[in-house]
């Protein structure tokens, strides 16, 4: 039995080693990001229409399992511009009016969308919000790689990921629960946040870019694409956003079949944001010694291994396991991804290489709802969640394939820019 002082003595003990862990987590950083972490906390806690956007469509507007694919593959159409676009426009106008407008429009287009009734202007709304509603991403990435020291660029980014998560944690059973009131609510709610993030960033937000781009175009650079490092990295980066946004319809409706309602899928999904509020900060810190390269391979196999399990959903437990394997995957990814781009970028095109990664997820986000509807309608689950299986294991065989090049790569830039970090790759 411990004694009064002993106990005493305890606490305090526990009490500081608490806030030290809390100090090298969240100290240190500049104001400027903790404005854009706010600002995307109040964003997040409204963010109701995507992850039920294919119950919307076949419970409010009567489509049928590929009409609801092909409306969600419209959105991903319009992601895959937005994110060069946004790129694009950060590095030519500056990350406060690109970001302003971006979410300002956002704002317009989910209104858009809610107010629309007839089939083609849903499909009209949906690439239209697709393209405004995601200009902001890259924007923000861009302006956290420029006011964020190298060395702190992993934490920030992490921290971002995990303010965004607690938000999604809040907002998707809170979805579930206003959307059995009606769907139009989800869509005012969902504007009404992203229109006063932007409001938020015009009155706190100073501009943070300070060497532009010498071209004037609006144009997207084709530099990103032109990196042999970089696209090496954004290829593999693409087939795990293909299987982790099979959760946007082909889950959901998978789900819906095996006698799953909507708050059963916010319950079902809950788990993400859970896990992700509750693991993210220790994994972050735990693998950090890591190599960046083996934290993306393993990211990888754990996003298809969790998809993959997927096919034994046949209870909302089991549902929930799966969800909980590939959420993991989905930490270790986020961990180091954007700050690999940062690393990649020269400062005047942070913008546009943030923007090609975002389009690597806008490319997924249009093809992954038609293809995983399609092959959900035509040749059942077991096919589905076995092909996501395969599509992990082969990008987490690619990042490490792909690991010498880019470490040799970026040992290169560190002798030349001082911007680039000295995380291991």
């Amino acid at each position: 039995m411990l004694r009064p002082g002993m106990a005493s003595l305890s606490l305090t003990t526990l009490r500081s080693r608490l806030v030290e862990q809390v100090r090298l987590t969240v100290g240190g950083l500049p104001t400027v990001f903790w404005i854009l972490w706010t600002g995307t906390l109040v964003n997040r806690l409204g963010t109701f229409v995507v992850p039920f956007m294919a119950l919307y469509l076949t419970s409010a507007r009567g489509f049928t399992m590929a009409q609801a694919g092909l409306v969600g593959s419209l959105y991903g159409a319009g992601s895959v511009l937005s994110g060069p676009l946004g790129g694009t426009l950060a590095d030519r106008l500056g990350r406060r009016v690109a970001l302003s407008l971006g979410l300002w429009l956002g704002a317009a287009a989910m209104l858009f969308l809610g107010f629309s009734q007839e089939p083609m202007w849903i499909r009209v709304a949906a690439f239209t919000l697709g393209l405004l509603g995601d200009m902001y991403r890259p924007v923000v990435s861009a302006a956290i790689s420029d006011v964020v020291p190298p060395e702190d660029r992993t934490r920030a980014f992490g921290l971002l990921y995990w303010v965004v998560n607690v938000g999604f944690a809040i907002a998707l059973p809170l979805g579930g629960l206003v959307a059995r009131g009606g769907f139009l609510t989800l869509f005012v709610l969902d504007a009404l946040t992203t229109f006063l993030y932007g409001c938020f960033v015009w009155f706190k937000v100073p501009e943070t870019l300070t060497r532009r781009s010498s071209s004037r175009s609006l144009l997207p650079s084709p530099a990103p694409f032109l990196d042999r490092t970089f696209l090496a990295f954004w290829l593999p980066t693409f087939l795990v956003a293909f299987v982790f946004l099979q959760h946007h319809v082909a889950l959901a409706l998978d789900l819906r079949s095996r006698g799953m309602g909507t708050a059963e899928f916010g319950a079902v999904m809950f788990v993400n944001g859970a896990l992700i509020v509750l693991a993210q900060p220790f994994i972050a810190r735990m693998v950090a010694p890591w190599r960046r390269s083996s934290v993306l391979a393993l990211a990888a196999v754990l996003a298809g291994l969790g998809f993959g399990l997927h096919a034994l959903s046949f209870t909302v437990p089991l549902a929930m396991l799966a969800v909980g394997v590939w959420t993991l995957g989905e930490i270790l990814g986020a961990t180091v991804s954007f700050a690999v781009v940062a690393d990649l970028a020269p400062p005047e095109l942070r913008g546009s290489y943030q923007g090609a990664f975002s389009m690597a997820w806008g490319l997924a986000f249009c093809l992954a709802p038609a293809v995983g509807g399609w092959v959900l309608g035509h040749h059942g689950s077991s096919v589905l969640w076995g092909g996501c299986l395969l599509l992990g294991l082969l990008a987490g065989a690619w990042n490490l394939a792909v690991a010498d090049a880019r470490r040799r790569h970026l040992e290169l830039l560190r002798t030349r820019h001082p911007d680039v970090s000295a995380s291991l790759d």
